[in-house]
């Protein structure tokens, strides 16, 4: 196990470099200034420009810069923001908390729900509830999230009054409940989607049709046998599901006036600080790949046949 691990931390090394190198590329390669652009029409000494830039490294090439960037991650340096002069960290600092808190609620309403109705919809395959969610897991896969969460914001907060339209405190659950569910409904619907046909397709296999004939109690046969082995896909999609969830959060933090990650990258995009940006796309994809390294070690544990030298 321990090889294992090694030499799945060697592997991450260059899709960490490639991811990185890749944003970093598209960001600081688009037309204009960003430093120019901060001061609009007004007029500014040339020479108050370029110590600006040389302030903050964008005056040396755009490899040496990278090389920069990668060396201070390392000391915990995720690059200066242009217009404020405050560290991207500190930036990451306080919407960090914030998004994680609605991406871990939305991540836990998609675990709880979404493999409780697959699990009712697999062993109940071909009735009419099993149709019936095959059509609301459809419905959730056509609906974009805006829509979703503008219809949710009309119906529930400004028609019945039963939830507030936007978030006033980060802080309170209830608050966080009706953007969670609007961030959560995708991988909801997926995952209601892959567990009901992991369960249908293990319900013929021989080792459940043999736990059956030893006279085993369903519930039994359901939550150890049948559901243990089902798992092994859904708990592939959940891993990497976290990464989309926190990047998912731009749109639905927009819709419901969430102070995290999303709203910090919305405004770094339309003042092109493109530091901010960078920093928050490193993390995300930081946090993409120890999700992939879990759920690979995860997968010993629902199937005891899995052994990793």
């Amino acid at each position: 196990m321990g090889r294992y691990v090694a030499r799945r931390l060697l592997q991450m090394i260059p899709v960490f470099i490639g991811s990185t190198l890749l944003i970093f590329l598209m960001m600081y390669s688009l037309p204009g200034d960003p430093v120019r652009a901060l001061y609009g029409e007004q007029a500014i000494d040339e020479a108050q420009i370029a110590a600006i830039k040389k302030d903050l490294g964008l005056d040396l090439p755009l490899w040496q810069q990278y090389w920069n960037y990668l060396t201070g991650l390392f000391q915990g340096d995720f690059g200066t923001q242009i217009a404020s002069g405050r560290p991207v960290a500190d930036v990451i600092s306080d919407a960090l908390p914030v998004t994680i808190r609605l991406a871990l609620f939305a991540f836990t309403f998609v675990v709880l729900i979404g493999i409780s109705l697959g699990v009712i919809a697999g062993l109940k395959a071909d009735t009419l509830l099993d149709r019936g969610m095959l059509i609301f897991t459809l419905l959730l896969i056509s609906v974009p999230s805006f829509v979703l969460g503008y219809a949710a914001q009309f119906f529930l907060a400004f028609k019945m009054g039963i939830a507030t339209p936007t978030v006033r405190d980060s802080e309170n659950l209830g608050e966080l409940l009706m953007p969670a569910v609007v961030l959560a409904s995708l991988s909801l619907a997926y995952v209601v989607r892959l567990t009901r046909t992991s369960i249908v397709e293990n319900m013929r296999s021989d080792y459940i049709r043999t736990a059956v004939a030893k006279g085993l109690p369903r519930r039994r046969v359901v939550g150890v046998h049948l559901l243990r082995n089902s798992l092994i896909p859904v708990v592939t999609f959940l891993g990497t599901d976290l990464g989309a969830l926190l990047s998912g959060a731009v749109v639905t933090e927009g819709i419901f006036n969430v102070q995290g990650i999303g709203d910090a990258v919305y405004e770094a995009l339309i003042h092109r600080e493109g530091s901010t940006v960078v920093g928050i796309a490193t993390l995300i994809i930081i946090i993409y790949l120890c999700a992939s390294l879990i759920v690979d070690l995860l997968y010993a544990v629902l199937d005891p046949r899995i052994r990793y030298a």
